[in-house]
């Protein structure tokens, strides 16, 4: 599965701490987890260079998660 292809179920009434529990079983579900990385500018430089990340994306946090994505899809696969 991509990481692009998440598949949350539909958003049920309730309180925004229901919601993130809901989303976090959602994603249990479907084996993947939530985990923060810290990358050096060198490290966001190199997705640049490889091709993974445009320039202009440097400083979009959806842009870089969507190029580590892609990384660890060609190495890790």
């Amino acid at each position: 599965m991509n990481a692009d292809e998440v598949v949350v179920p539909e958003p049920a009434a309730g309180s925004a701490a229901a919601e993130r529990m809901r989303l976090h079983r959602a994603r249990k579900r479907q084996g993947l987890r939530c985990v923060t990385v810290l990358l050096r500018a060198t490290e966001v430089d190199d997705l640049v260079r490889r091709g993974l990340l445009p320039k202009e994306g440097r400083t979009d946090q959806n842009a870089i998660v969507k190029a580590l994505h892609h990384h660890l899809d060609r190495t890790l696969d």
